[in-house]
């Protein structure tokens, strides 16, 4: 059994659009919603178009129906299957909601390979979709700066290291946006972060990468996601020139310098004990 528990955002990770988005433009809820964005937070958005599109005659049918249809590439359904079958466990933490990840999963056959989904709680009343925070922020703030007031990733990052550190487990975590930030600064030197290159997550850590201790591998694709993920649950001690690569290769502040200078910087991407 592999040593490595693999932490998957959903939107733009698993799948390879945002499914709240999907759902609002497949539905014709496009406009309704960014007036709502207007005056109020995403998760509370969310509900409220709910309620409208139900409003107009949509159903729980139309939203599954429509995201049966959200794509999800086959290298990221390998991706799964095989890290499954590598003895690794697999978790999602998402700040979409459970009924769209569900029927997404459920609909590619892929919702048995996850043992936990953390995302914010869906219900179905009098047929209409409500949506609420993972966070009650209505009650209580989760009290991080850099999070969502509906969910901070990194609190449930943590509980999730307490159980990974008890099991002697290391972290593989993959994310795009700006609510995996938190969370990938709360790994550990032995885990692995993967951002998908070229979106919010990826600019903020190359913005400042010694301030995420865990080994930095990018991956632009769900061929790229499927070959780094991989190869890091096969070896984790990838050698720390190919993070530096990987950064001089991107457009950062860091491309300037030489190739052939990598290897006199030691440990490049992480914190100095």
């Amino acid at each position: 059994m592999a040593d490595v528990t693999v932490v998957f955002d959903f939107d733009k990770t698993i799948i390879d659009c945002d499914s709240d988005n999907w759902v609002i433009d497949e539905l014709g809820g496009t406009q309704i919603f960014d007036e709502l964005l207007k005056t109020m937070p995403w998760n509370a958005a969310m509900d409220t178009v709910m309620r409208e599109l139900h409003s107009k005659g949509r159903t729980i049918e139309d939203i599954k129906e429509s995201l049966r249809k959200a794509p999800l590439p086959a290298n990221t359904i390998s991706a799964i299957k095989s890290a499954y079958a590598l003895g690794c466990e697999l978790r999602i933490v998402s700040d979409a909601n459970r009924l769209f990840i569900e029927t997404i999963l459920e609909h590619h056959g892929l919702i048995n390979y996850f043992s936990e989904i953390n995302t914010n709680p869906s219900s179905v009343d009098e047929g209409r979709l409500r949506i609420f925070p993972y966070h009650d922020f209505y009650t209580s703030s989760h009290g991080c700066s850099l999070c969502p007031p509906n969910m901070c990733k990194g609190i449930i990052v943590e509980r999730i290291q307490e159980w990974a550190l008890a099991k002697g487990k290391r972290i593989i975590y993959l994310g795009d946006g700006k609510g995996d930030y938190c969370p990938s600064l709360k790994l550990k030197e032995e885990d692995c972060v993967m951002p998908r290159k070229s979106y919010p997550l990826w600019e903020l850590i190359i913005g400042n990468p010694l301030a995420v201790r865990a080994k930095i591998h990018g991956w632009s694709d769900a061929e790229e996601l499927e070959r780094v993920l991989l190869q890091l649950i096969k070896d984790p001690n990838m050698a720390d020139h190919q993070n530096a690569e990987l950064f001089i290769s991107s457009d950062c502040k860091l491309q300037t310098v030489p190739l052939s200078a990598h290897e006199a910087l030691p440990k490049a991407l992480h914190v100095p004990n």
